[in-house]
């Protein structure tokens, strides 16, 4: 089972919502959101996956490149 599935709360600093996503914690605080979780992953619930997603759209498409055949 994994930490979504537990009912793992949002880590973001304020947001008390239910966990939708969990990431690693290096990549969300890359993308400019305020992590209060120490550990490896990090739980994002909707809206915060959503601005996760929309902060780290260069970098993804960035490692994304990297990995196809020209």
């Amino acid at each position: 089972m994994g930490l979504v599935s537990k009912g793992a709360k949002c880590n973001v600093d304020g947001c008390d919502d239910d966990g939708a996503r969990s990431l690693n914690t290096a990549k969300v605080e890359n993308a400019g959101l305020r992590v209060n979780s120490a550990g490896k992953k990090t739980v994002l619930c909707k809206t915060h996956y959503k601005e996760y997603k929309k902060e780290s759209k260069d970098d993804r498409e960035l490692e994304r490149a990297r990995f196809d055949r020209f």
